[in-house]
């Protein structure tokens, strides 16, 4: 994902092509003397910021993954779930 930066100033006069940017899933920051201060992304990069953040949060999604990266996931067919 390619980075941009402007300041305040040349996003207030740039505003509808940082748009398109953000649109096609670059990253632009915004800063104000050489500190960013914002960032423009995106809906679909927003909602998958979400999404991560709310797995994260969920304790057993949490622990999920844990046992997933410990190598204690057990994988089977969809078709098993016929036989139950």
């Amino acid at each position: 994902m390619a980075r941009s930066t402007y300041s305040v100033t040349q996003a207030q006069s740039a505003l509808p092509r940082l748009v398109r940017e953000a649109q096609g899933g670059d990253l632009v920051a915004i800063t104000r003397r050489d500190e960013t201060v914002a960032y423009l992304v995106s809906r679909e990069h927003l909602d998958a910021i979400v999404e991560t953040l709310e797995i994260v949060a969920n304790p057993a999604a949490r622990k999920a993954i844990d046992e997933h990266r410990a190598g204690r996931t057990r994988f089977v067919p969809l078709t098993a779930l016929d036989d139950e």
